[in-house]
């Protein structure tokens, strides 16, 4: 199959609520991830991430959507000069050493307000859903400032067992990490830019799931597999 077949066999499963497999690169993290749009998130699809892939949950947002609701970066709330001052050990735990990146992508993690730990495959899903779907309601609506921050806080509180990844303004244009590349996929599906997804682990934990394993997972499962790279070059992004 031609990468041009590939991207629009991913794009197709990916606007039906399926989900869709991406291999970042050799390059960076060399991991893969099993995504689905947010919106389509259920408890058996979390069930899904957390036994089928074994690494860290996430839900990747778009730029537009990180602006709409003001979250910052960790990274910057953890070196802002206030903060830093009143907490001293901040200091020490300074992101300065990022083997694939210069930044990280986390921002706040969150968890509905109706659930109860949070951490359930039914309470993750609804913070997952809830969360793509207040989204698009409010962005539909051009709502913005105080009132999607209050909209925001009377659905959802912080911290969570969500953790979300803000992608980087530009998107790809500008970092072509795992955040960037699920937002990436749901907006050529036509989906509001919040993706679900976490990355797919060696059984034994110790590594990730080799391209070739994940490969054979996707055939496997009837899983569009697409490459950071195919993406990219879909979009007409220069590296």
């Amino acid at each position: 199959m031609c990468m041009a077949d590939a991207v629009d066999d991913a794009i197709l499963a990916f606007s039906e609520g399926k989900p869709v497999m991406v291999f970042d690169s050799d390059f960076r993290e060399k991991e893969t991830d099993l995504l689905w749009p947010a919106t389509a998130a259920t408890p058996a699809v979390m069930r899904r991430l957390r036994i089928d892939c074994g690494g860290l949950l996430f839900l990747a947002i778009g730029d537009e959507i990180g602006q709409m609701f003001d979250l910052p970066w960790l990274q910057d709330l953890h070196t802002h000069k206030q903060l830093v001052n009143d907490n001293p050990v901040l200091s020490h735990l300074i992101t300065n050493d990022l083997q694939y990146d210069t930044r990280s992508a986390f921002t706040l993690s969150i968890n509905h307000r109706d659930t109860y730990t949070g951490i359930t495959d039914r309470d993750r899903s609804l913070t997952t859903r809830r969360f793509g779907e207040l989204a698009g309601e409010l962005m539909e609506k051009s709502i913005k400032g105080e009132e999607a921050y209050k909209s925001l806080g009377n659905e959802f509180r912080t911290p969570g067992h969500i953790p979300v990844c803000r992608e980087s303004p530009g998107g790809l244009t500008a970092r072509q990490g795992h955040t960037e590349l699920a937002v990436a996929i749901a907006r050529l599906a036509g989906h509001v830019p919040a993706t679900i997804g976490a990355e797919m682990l060696q059984p034994d934990g110790d590594g990730a799931l080799s391209v070739e394993d994940a490969r054979i997972y996707a055939a496997k499962h009837n899983i569009p597999m697409i490459t950071g790279d195919d993406l990219i070059r879909a979009l007409n992004i220069d590296k």
